[in-house]
């Protein structure tokens, strides 16, 4: 069987040392798994998570009275903060995670991505996501990428026609370094032909599949002294419980087939990228 998490991992590794604006990447602090997406449906091929975020400003949640406009009731103070992930001594700092089968199948044709490429291979719009995903790192702090607007001033969103253009730039000077084929060589089949000429599709996912590590919310305790201008009812914060601390325990491999995924018995070491 193909791991499919640890050939992207490989190629992204051979992408951040070939490609000048990716070099500040260090891919030791960054973790590749495999997330659920069916073929025909719609969605993100990749995502970009970061889990390296510091903790929210305190605040609350308040409820005001549609006619008066006066505040009636609040939420306890809270905080939003991410979990830790870890694989063995080394943390993680960012995720990226891919859908399978969905990202496997991917058609330059159904993209915006084809006008970009024209005449270009399926495997190209694949490789493209990648650098899409490594782009949104941000080698200057924690957090995704900003991107800055024609007067210096940042822009509120992470994409943009400039963002866009940087990733094909990107892609074609990857390409134009001559890397070796067999580092990309498994992009340039769909699930089916993966499927047949290695038996199977493996890839590293989190124990608690379909979820995965996520920014969560704490209530305060001790409780801030409220503003005089909030002196109304407080209603407790109902916060789900959920897992705030992640190893390499939590990490497990999937198969993943074209409408489903089991979980196998982990063989070996499970490593970040």
């Amino acid at each position: 069987m193909i791991n499919y998490t640890e050939r992207l991992s490989l190629l992204m590794e051979d992408l951040v040392a070939r490609v000048p604006t990716l070099s500040p990447i260090d891919m030791s602090r960054v973790l590749v798994f495999a997330r659920p997406g069916r073929t025909k449906a719609e969605g993100a091929y990749a995502t970009c998570h970061c889990v390296c975020l510091p903790p929210s400003e305190p605040g609350y949640y308040f409820w005001r009275d549609r006619t008066t406009g006066q505040l009636t009731r609040r939420s306890e103070w809270f905080v939003t903060k991410s979990p830790t992930v870890r694989v063995g001594s080394q943390p993680i700092d960012y995720m990226v995670s891919f859908t399978l089968p969905r990202f496997t199948d991917q058609l330059l044709s159904r993209t915006r991505k084809q006008v970009h490429y024209k005449g270009q291979p399926n495997w190209v719009g694949k490789l493209d996501t990648i650098v899409h995903e490594l782009y949104h790192i941000d080698p200057q702090g924690p957090g995704i990428r900003r991107m800055e607007k024609a007067d210096g001033t940042y822009s509120a969103n992470c994409h943009g026609d400039r963002f866009f253009a940087d990733v094909v730039a990107m892609v074609n000077q990857y390409l134009d370094t001559k890397p070796d084929p067999d580092v990309s060589d498994f992009l340039r089949y769909n699930f089916r032909e993966l499927s047949e000429r290695f038996g199977g599709v493996v890839g590293t996912a989190f124990r608690g599949y379909p979820s995965y590590p996520q920014r969560y919310s704490e209530v305060l305790d001790p409780q801030p002294a409220p503003p005089a201008e909030v002196l109304c009812r407080v209603e407790p914060l109902k916060i789900p419980r959920v897992t705030t601390s992640f190893t390499e325990d939590d990490l497990v491999m999937r198969e993943f087939l074209p409408n489903t995924s089991r979980q196998l018995i982990r063989k070996g070491a499970l490593r970040a990228a």
